[in-house]
């Protein structure tokens, strides 16, 4: 038997508001917003979804969407 590793990659997706003098400090808000945890796009809406099988002998992966 061999061992593979298996890679899913998902992009989801959520609109949040934000009070701003421009979109420059929406877009600063919102980043450390997020990197604080305060914007979550848990469970969000599913844009894509793909994996890979990746075989351990270094061959190169194939991304197929499901």
């Amino acid at each position: 038997m061999e061992k593979y590793t298996v890679i899913i990659e998902e992009t989801v997706s959520n609109a949040f508001e934000i009070n701003a003098a421009n979109a420059e400090d929406a877009r600063k808000i919102a980043e450390d917003a997020y990197n604080d945890g305060l914007l979550v796009l848990e469970p969000g809406n599913l844009i894509s979804k793909k994996m890979a099988v990746v075989s351990h002998c270094d061959e190169d992966a194939k991304w197929v969407d499901f």
